[in-house]
């Protein structure tokens, strides 16, 4: 069993999904693969089932009966890495958007350098963003500076979605009540994970939009973002956020590490 283990959710990536199982299989840091597949029409599941046999105890699979949701599928996949004591917890896009490669930078911010969160950043060193059009790279920048500006985060790509979490936080973060599953999901954790005090890196990425298959993109995620961050910022006016500091190894126990907020 290693101790990192990449959680990608997928629906409808027969295209994209044999190629990413054998680049993240030949990542330096052997990491294990789930995918986490609702029900996917096109036959996605059935790839990964055939790779599996080429990837024994590596590459695991969990088929859902129909699309759920992004955060509805990490949290079944979070659940399921945590029950088998996986330290180092990856989300990752099935798309390439998310290069495999930096799996390895994000492990590193994790396991050596004292961090509970790294974030793959699009923003944190300028606009690192290939293939989208200038109308997208605007909506997405300025929709970090705005949940940014609501929720006081200081983290400068709010909205990623390539992350790695120290399993400290997911068990310290009550999944159960995670209130959205869209593109609001990921700020919630982001902002769950900042609130409960743990240390949060942006390591600088490249992000390339796909190449293959369609955009789940869609106004109704857009929506539930812009009012799901509201609402976010006004119920934490309402909780205390607080954790046992004991629970979290030495290891990763930073001089300086920030304490909890409230």
């Amino acid at each position: 069993m290693k101790d990192g283990i990449v959680i990608i959710p997928t629906y409808n990536e027969r295209e994209n999904i044999e190629e990413m199982i054998d680049i993240v299989m030949s990542q330096p840091g052997e990491f294990d693969l789930l995918i986490v597949d609702d029900g996917s029409p096109d036959g996605t599941g059935q790839l990964v089932k055939q790779k599996m046999e080429s990837y024994a105890d590596r590459l695991f699979l969990e088929e859902r009966s129909e699309k759920l949701g992004l955060g509805t599928a990490y949290i079944h996949g979070f659940r399921w890495a945590l029950n088998r004591h996986y330290n180092y917890i990856f989300e990752m896009d099935a798309d390439f958007s998310h290069n495999p490669a930096d799996l390895n930078k994000l492990y590193h911010a994790c396991k050596n350098e004292g961090n509970q969160m790294a974030i793959g950043s699009r923003y944190v060193t300028g606009v690192n963003v290939v293939n989208w059009p200038m109308s997208r790279v605007m909506l997405s920048y300025f929709a970090s500076h705005y949940v940014r500006l609501v929720t006081g985060m200081p983290i400068s790509d709010t909205t990623a979605g390539f992350k790695c979490y120290h399993r400290s936080v997911l068990e310290t973060i009550e999944l159960d009540k995670i209130r959205f599953m869209g593109y609001a999901f990921q700020i919630e954790m982001k902002f769950l994970t900042w609130k409960f005090g743990f240390k949060i890196a942006e390591v600088p990425i490249i992000f390339t939009d796909r190449t293959k298959g369609e955009s789940k993109m869609s106004g109704g995620i857009i929506k539930e973002a812009i009012i799901g961050v509201l609402q976010i910022k006004i119920g934490s006016l309402f909780n205390t956020y607080r954790r046992d500091m004991d629970s979290i190894p030495e290891l990763i126990k930073p001089d300086g590490l920030n304490r909890a907020n409230s």
